[in-house]
């Protein structure tokens, strides 16, 4: 979908279909829908009093203005109270409007750009949530089917009208950083989608390197050979058991000025299937197990942004991403193998496997001399059963670095909720065999996963955010609806990573 920027009166548009809103607590429409209701001779204020509509966030109406006015279509959308209105109900409230106009036909779309006048939101932040939501509600996996294809409708433009000459300036940027940003959620949503047969360790490092060199990212996709010569023995004992080659990817974006000579790391768990090894997963816990790179989707995701942006800090991205199998050659429980940093780990579970290559990806991280470093992974069940999976769970060994990251989830509709990162845990890791076990049972198997993590981590602010349950949406995640999410991959903090990364620029 294009999306265009133009100065005029929402009036006037000749579109397919217009996009104005209404608060639920506001009895008479005003802005842009006032003067749309006006143009109408009151029929918006009669089906408000007909209560046909009554602005719950995302409520959608159908007008036909029968040539009163040169849009074939009006479509009202609700923003909710006007009271709790934020650039989350923006995103609900665009991806439920643009949705309605596709599933009536409409190809050319005009929208006011919804919480940017009375609303008291930031001209720029509402016009990035309004492109936001659009784009990502019409997101489609371009599955290889020749039946349930679709029925071919689709938005082919987006325009953004506003009637301030004034203001346009600041949507033409809000909008472009929503394009940027959905177009990663969109990468990352896509590396999800595909079955592991397709998206393979190989294959995904290609998507990262080509991805890269579009938006002049430097980028390498290690093999295992350098991977031995790293002493990354940790990461290469998942794959061993694997005929597809591990891969370690290094996204490196480092412009001109950038205002921090520490880079930024953003690391992501790219497990491309995870049949639990020998520790073998139940046929039906199996299922969906493609998705389990959902950490690496999204830093690739972001990275992707990130570098469309041309955001003025340097970040790294890195991404180790292997297959865990069964077969002759598979590491078995009680094996115990070496981290770059030296620190010995007696295998408990071959199914807690994501936390190995992250601890060999961490040791590397520290390599960068980093400002910071971010681990994302989709990694214990704990967590989907402590928090669910709208919100995802946060450990953090800095309150700065923690609240910016809760700050920039909550801007970007993706919750963030911090975890204990107590060193008491650890006692649940002691091993005869080693330093430490990679599990610690099932009591706060979220908190002892990160705790193991701590134990590859440098001098340095770190955050470690498990979005098990998070990369996914459509099945048995209820609790995470929303309009501009589609079933399958959700791309679930690229959004967030962005916002925290842009804010720090």
């Amino acid at each position: 979908m294009e999306i265009k920027i133009q100065q005029g009166d929402i009036r006037g548009a000749a579109a397919d279909a217009i996009i104005i809103n209404l608060f639920a607590d506001v009895s008479k429409p005003a802005g842009g829908t006032g003067a749309v209701d006006a143009a109408l001779d009151g029929a918006i204020q009669e089906v408000i009093e007909s209560g046909d509509i009554t602005g719950k966030l995302g409520e959608t109406l159908v007008l036909y203005p029968r040539g009163v006015i040169p849009a074939k279509r009006i479509i009202i959308v609700g923003l909710g109270s006007r009271d709790g209105l934020n650039l989350e109900s923006v995103r609900e409230a665009a991806g439920a409007a643009i949705k309605q106009a596709r599933d009536v036909g409409a190809q050319d779309v005009a929208t006011i750009v919804h919480g940017a006048g009375i609303g008291g939101l930031t001209v720029e932040g509402a016009s990035q949530a309004v492109v936001e939501g659009s784009l990502l509600a019409l997101y489609e996996y371009d599955a290889p089917k020749t039946i349930n294809k679709g029925d071919g409708k689709a938005v082919e433009t987006l325009t953004l009208l506003e009637f301030d000459a004034m203001k346009i300036d600041q949507i033409e940027a809000g909008a472009a950083d929503g394009e940027a940003t959905a177009e990663g959620v969109y990468l990352a949503r896509t590396l999800i989608n595909q079955p592991s047969n397709v998206a393979t360790p190989s294959a995904i490092a290609n998507a990262a390197v080509k991805m890269s060199r579009s938006v002049g990212i430097q980028a390498t996709a290690h093999d295992e050979k350098w991977m031995r010569e790293q002493k990354m023995e940790l990461l290469l004992s998942v794959t061993q058991g694997a005929r597809e080659q591990a891969k370690f990817i290094v996204m490196e974006h480092k412009p001109k000025g950038a205002k921090n000579r520490q880079p930024i790391v953003l690391v992501g768990k790219g497990v491309a299937f995870d049949t639990g090894g020998y520790s073998l997963k139940p046929s039906a816990s199996m299922v969906g197990m493609h998705g389990d790179m959902g950490g690496a989707a999204a830093v690739i995701g972001a990275m992707n942004a990130i570098g469309r942006m041309g955001l003025p800090l340097y970040v790294i991205g890195v991404v180790p991403t292997v297959e865990n199998v069964v077969s002759a050659t598979a590491y078995k429980p009680n094996d115990v193998f070496v981290a770059k940093n030296g620190v010995s780990v007696e295998i408990i579970s071959t199914d807690a496997e994501g936390r190995l290559i992250l601890a060999d990806a961490l040791c590397y991280a520290d390599t960068l001399e980093p400002q910071a470093v971010i681990n994302l992974a989709t990694l214990t069940g704990g967590k989907m059963v402590a928090l669910g999976h709208r919100t995802q769970a946060l450990f953090c060994n800095d309150d700065d670095l923690c609240a910016g990251l809760i700050s920039a989830g909550a801007e970007s509709g993706e919750p963030l909720w911090r975890m204990p990162l107590d060193s008491a845990y650890d006692r649940q890791l002691k091993s005869l065999s080693a330093d430490i076990k990679n599990t610690g049972g099932r009591m706060a198997s979220s908190v002892t996963a990160a705790r193991f993590l701590a134990h590859f981590v440098g001098d340095w602010p770190w955050a470690h955010i498990d979005i098990a349950g998070g990369e996914k949406w459509g099945n048995t995640a209820d609790e995470t609806d929303r309009s501009y999410l589609t079933k399958g991959g959700t791309g679930v903090m690229v959004r967030s990573l962005v916002e925290y990364v842009r804010r720090l620029a």
